[in-house]
């Protein structure tokens, strides 16, 4: 390594000089030299002088340099750049691996880019995928972009239910530097493609309320249809939207949601949980009552994961804010797993679904045995906070008498699991004791 051209490479690169860094630190290197600085430098270079395909090569040869780490960061530079030269299968792979590096501190970058890939390439189930990796991923200040993206593609598969939820908690996140009015406009679309005029013309309202964004002429067109529809409504005759829908057979007898072309060619509209965006394995109802219970359970239960995954750690409904998660809440509820706990024990479920993955299995095995059968469970009260939560209850015994327990919860991405469970018991003066705590630690 000439380090004299390496720092002159540098001084170059720091001044905005791309041409003449891009040059100093090639000549840097001699021939066959690997040199994971000199060439992430050059490779950066080279993307800013719009040599994408030189760019490219320039982080294939950083990432040749084993000793110099960092293959996150270039193989997701090196997939922006095979981007922008329109090698999309080449960026694909080159974004896959830097999702695969642990290292690597910010994985949202590679999903960003990955979903842009999927979406050149017309694979919209994929760019979403990569899209919700990118808005969950702790490591995103501003997961803001990734919501509004996971919108679109659900918009072209014709969710617009779904794209409404991403649309929505994109709002939470957003901040006044970036264009809420944009937002406002592609969640009144949302509303508009799900009919719900009166929600689209809300929507389109807070889009144009202060004068400063125009609607396209398509989104436009479609805000009048969304008031055409709500006046309508109000004087109890059709609108014309009901009327289109009609003309295209979507009337209120001939629609069937799964069946939305009646070609009853058993090709049926899936389910949220079978859109591809998650990977869903639905149990077989068994004849025995007390499996049956579990499964049906069971299946709520992952409904609300699938649900709370979707809209990115946030409650979304009811009008609950983005803020929500940090101050406690979840899908699903302290409240619900700890009920469902109790219950699981009484139909001899699987009561290790809804307990820690850190708690051993001496500690869930007496954490199971604590459980009362057949108790009626009241909630007393919860402590809430981001990552862990109290829940204090009262289970009335089958055999008569109550006893109460502190159950101690801590995150599972949007939703809780179960940390520990202790029975709690007055001492002969009145106060209350414990005993017979069970937990991971």
């Amino acid at each position: 390594m000439n380090q004299q051209m390496f720092e002159a490479g540098v001084a170059a690169y720091q001044k905005g000089n791309w041409s003449l860094a891009a040059m100093q630190l090639a000549q840097a290197k001699s021939a066959g030299e690997a040199s994971g600085r000199a060439d992430h430098l050059r490779g950066n270079a080279l993307m800013k002088l719009h040599r994408f395909e030189d760019a490219a090569a320039a982080y294939a040869d950083a990432l040749a340099d084993d000793s110099y780490g960092k293959k996150g960061a270039l193989s997701t530079n090196r997939g922006r750049a095979l981007i922008a030269a329109g090698r999309l299968d080449e960026a694909v792979n080159s974004l896959s691996a830097a999702t695969q590096d642990a290292s690597y501190k910010t994985p949202y970058k590679a999903y960003l880019a990955l979903g842009a890939a999927y979406a050149a390439l017309g694979d919209v189930r994929s760019a979403g995928i990569a899209y919700r990796n990118a808005a969950i991923d702790e490591s995103n200040p501003d997961p803001c972009e990734a919501l509004r993206k996971l919108g679109d593609c659900f918009m072209e598969l014709g969710r617009p239910t779904d794209a409404i939820e991403s649309y929505r908690t994109a709002l939470d996140f957003s901040t006044m530097v970036q264009n809420q009015n944009a937002i406002y406009c592609e969640l009144a679309l949302a509303y508009v493609a799900a009919n719900r005029m009166s929600e689209a013309v809300d929507a389109f309202t807070h889009a144009t309320a202060d004068g400063t964004y125009v609607l396209a002429p398509e989104a436009q067109a479609s805000f009048d249809a969304a008031r055409n529809a709500v006046a309508a409504k109000g004087a109890n005759r059709p609108s014309d939207t009901d009327n289109f829908l009609a003309a295209a057979g979507y009337g209120p007898v001939s629609f069937d949601p799964l069946d939305p072309t009646g070609e009853t060619t058993g090709n049926l509209m899936p389910s949220p949980e079978d859109t591809g965006f998650f990977s869903v394995t639905e149990e077989q109802l068994m004849e025995d009552d007390r499996k049956r219970r579990k499964s049906e359970r069971k299946k709520r239960h992952r409904g609300r994961k699938v649900l709370a995954v979707l809209i990115i750690i946030v409650i979304v409904g009811g009008g609950i804010c983005g803020l929500a998660y940090w101050r406690g809440f979840g899908l699903p509820t302290q409240e619900t797993v700890v009920q469902e706990l109790f219950a699981a024990k009484s139909d001899r479920g699987d009561v290790g679904a809804y307990i820690a993955a850190d708690v051993s299995e001496a500690d869930a095995s007496q954490i199971e045995a604590i459980l009362p059968m057949n108790a009626t469970l009241t909630i007393n009260g919860v402590n809430r906070s981001m990552k862990s939560s109290t829940v204090m209850v009262t289970a009335t015994l089958s055999q008569g008498g109550t006893q109460s327990y502190t159950v101690e919860l801590t995150r599972d991405g949007a939703g809780w699991k179960v940390e520990s469970v202790t029975p709690n018991f007055a001492s002969q003066d009145g106060s209350s004791t414990t005993t017979g705590t069970v937990s991971s630690n």
